[in-house]
């Protein structure tokens, strides 16, 4: 620790945005007590600051002894050259130090005891930030890449962390692109504190449309629920208490200005604006973003059966599923795509199934034991065998086994 440790302590509290009269408090307090453990409990040590010089002093009570212990200890020949050749033993004197005169060990204890408490009072302020800046947008400039840690974002009042869990897929940015992204988090790491953004976190999405949408912004369009494919999709479920608005005209914006404007910072993200419904019918079409399905059938245990057209089957899946299981996850059932024939395909599948080989037509008692005897008790079993395995059954011949398995298509 150098004679202008002050000055260039000062200048690090100056980069690390940190206040300059708390900075020199924590030099004083840090010196103090490094220097007190050295000396008698009773010594009243003061640290005085040399703002000019940019120094530290040191001024404490000397007892001159024959054989020194602590720092304020001196030995009556070293005395005598301080203080003069008529100082006696026991005697105190007061006595002024610069701090670069006492030895290294001492200052380099000193000097970490500063640096600490300057740590943890850049880590607070950090908090502190986070706290104000935490679930808001905030834009950075890229300082840095790691390929397995991320990018590292200037955001002003400290660096953040863009990890690669937080990355949209296939976005790439290069040393001082800008990047706008979510506050979602802060970590401590190695002593010191991270702050965490996203690019992925549904909230980002929610961000920007009250940016960008001034009835989200107000709270006249509420954002009830955001479900996402970060890089793929977004379905965002809106309402309105007032019947004069349209949450989608309102989204869109004159040709399309407002929601293009989300999808530019989002890379090209579809973005599906979904209003919401009380009915889970009218819910779970608006989820799918179709006008043409032809029903919704609520089954058991949140459950939906979805009957569209050949043609709109892809759409309603969507590209690797993508579409229909965002869908679900807005609407809170599974869904189920079917087209008109598959569904009918699926019900005759469930009464075959759950329906008893005597209801089949043609199947009399002794046709009925024969079948149960090899393991058929259900109409379904009928209609997944073969003729052929029907027929090796001793007691039904080819006529019976091909009469059963009609019976079994029919029912």
């Amino acid at each position: 620790m150098s004679a202008n440790i002050l000055d260039a302590v000062i200048k690090l509290a100056a980069i690390k945005q940190l206040d300059k009269d708390e900075i020199q408090t924590i030099i004083l307090e840090s010196i103090t007590s490094t220097l007190s453990k050295k000396m008698n409990p009773e010594n009243t040590l003061e640290v005085i600051v040399d703002q000019r010089a940019g120094a530290i002093k040191v001024g404490f009570m000397c007892t001159i002894v024959e054989v020194e212990r602590n720092l304020d200890e001196v030995s009556l020949l070293d005395a005598k050259q301080i203080f003069g050749k008529f100082v006696k033993l026991g005697e105190q004197y007061k006595r002024e130090m610069a701090l670069s005169e006492f030895e290294p060990k001492i200052i380099k204890t000193a000097q970490k005891i500063i640096l600490d408490r300057i740590r943890f009072l850049e880590q607070e302020r950090i908090k502190t930030d986070f706290d104000k800046q935490k679930h808001t947008i905030v834009t950075g400039r890229v300082k840095s890449i790691d390929d397995i840690a991320g990018y590292k974002v200037d955001i002003g009042y400290t660096e953040a962390l863009l990890p690669p869990d937080e990355q949209i897929d296939n976005e790439f940015y290069k040393i001082n692109d800008m990047v706008k992204a979510y506050v979602v988090n802060i970590r401590s790491k190695d002593s010191s504190i991270v702050v965490i953004i996203s690019r992925t976190n549904p909230e980002f999405v929610k961000k920007l449309f009250e940016a960008e949408i001034p009835e989200v912004f107000q709270g006249i369009i509420k954002i009830r629920k955001i479900v996402r494919e970060p890089g793929v999709r977004t379905k965002i479920e809106l309402e309105t208490s007032d019947s004069k608005i349209d949450p989608i005209a309102c989204c869109v914006g004159t040709k399309g200005t407002k929601i293009d404007a989300i999808r530019r910072e989002l890379h090209g993200e579809q973005i599906d604006i979904v209003v919401h419904s009380d009915e889970p019918e009218t819910m779970i079409a608006h989820a799918l973003g179709l006008d043409s399905i032809k029903r919704v059938i609520i089954e058991r245990g949140k459950t939906a059966a979805v009957i569209v057209s050949e043609e709109d089957k892809v759409t309603a899946i969507g590209k690797q599923g993508k579409n229909v299981k965002l869908a679900a996850k807005l609407c809170g059932f599974k869904l189920d795509i079917y087209t008109q024939d598959e569904y009918e395909d699926k019900m005759a599948q469930e009464r075959r199934t759950i329906s008893h080989i005597k209801e089949l037509d043609g199947v009399n008692p002794k046709i009925e034991e024969i079948l149960k005897n090899h393991g058929y008790t259900s109409v379904e079993d009928v209609y997944a065998a073969s003729v052929d395995e029907l027929c090796n059954l001793e007691g039904i011949g080819q006529k019976t086994a091909e009469k059963l398995k009609e019976a079994a298509r029919l029912f």
